[in-house]
């Protein structure tokens, strides 16, 4: 499949941050990656994610949730990666700029979230009711996103290694107050990282089989004004 790449900065707030864009020909949606803790935009998971979701006519947006200086604190302090808030509010500016400036076209939106990016992700999908058609989170920490979780009405997806004891009844635990459309699949013989032999391919083929199932086909004419961010 033919798919265009292009290096974007998207504003979100008082930040630019760099993003890859990746577009097969006549997208059926546009699927934004939020990257775990001390990763980047060049992650090798997610970008292999990506490729399996772009030969399923998805867009994908990899992209640095924070600035090249705020990355340099983070590798001394590892805090910012865990301040949930400030990546919410910078998925939910992303959302808000997919929608209003249509890089892909009129196309639904789904979130990917890996590790506390998937936490991030809930958040935002909680803001953003009205644009975020579907979720999916990889070996995440879905907790971290507290009382935002019964706030989500995006379909979502939890994929968790089957050997990830503790991630696995953090993932139980926030199913419980997400959305009936939840669903939790453990990935047999993986870790945390699904680093195992085909185990990343499972991942990535359930992600792509959830969100050509549960974008929305249909989209209005004029975007609804996306709220403020909490």
């Amino acid at each position: 499949m033919d798919v265009r790449s292009s290096a974007v900065a998207i504003p979100a707030g008082d930040a630019e941050l760099p993003a890859d864009l990746l577009v097969p020909a006549d997208p059926a949606g546009v699927v934004l990656f939020a990257h775990g803790s001390g990763s980047s935009r060049h992650s090798p998971r997610n970008t292999a994610v990506a490729h399996v979701l772009n030969r399923s006519a998805l867009g994908t947006v990899l992209v640095d949730l924070l600035t090249p200086a705020e990355d340099q604190v983070d590798a001394r302090t590892a805090e910012l990666r865990f301040d949930i808030p400030l990546l919410a509010r910078r998925l939910a500016a992303i959302v808000d700029w997919l929608t209003a400036e249509r890089p892909l076209g009129a196309v639904p939106i789904g979130l990917f979230g890996a590790s506390t990016g998937a936490a991030a992700a809930l958040v935002a999908a909680a803001a953003r009711p009205d644009l975020v058609g579907a979720v999916v989170s990889r070996g995440g920490r879905p907790d971290l996103a507290g009382a935002a979780l019964d706030q989500v009405r995006a379909p979502t997806l939890l994929l968790v290694g089957g050997l990830d004891e503790q991630v696995i009844t953090l993932n139980e635990q926030a199913q419980e107050a997400l959305p009936d459309t939840a669903e939790l699949t453990i990935i047999p013989g993986a870790t945390h990282l699904f680093e195992e032999p085909g185990t990343l391919e499972q991942v990535a083929h359930s992600a792509a089989d959830w969100f050509t199932t549960h974008l929305p086909t249909h989209l209005p004419t004029h975007p609804p004004r996306p709220p403020h961010a909490r």
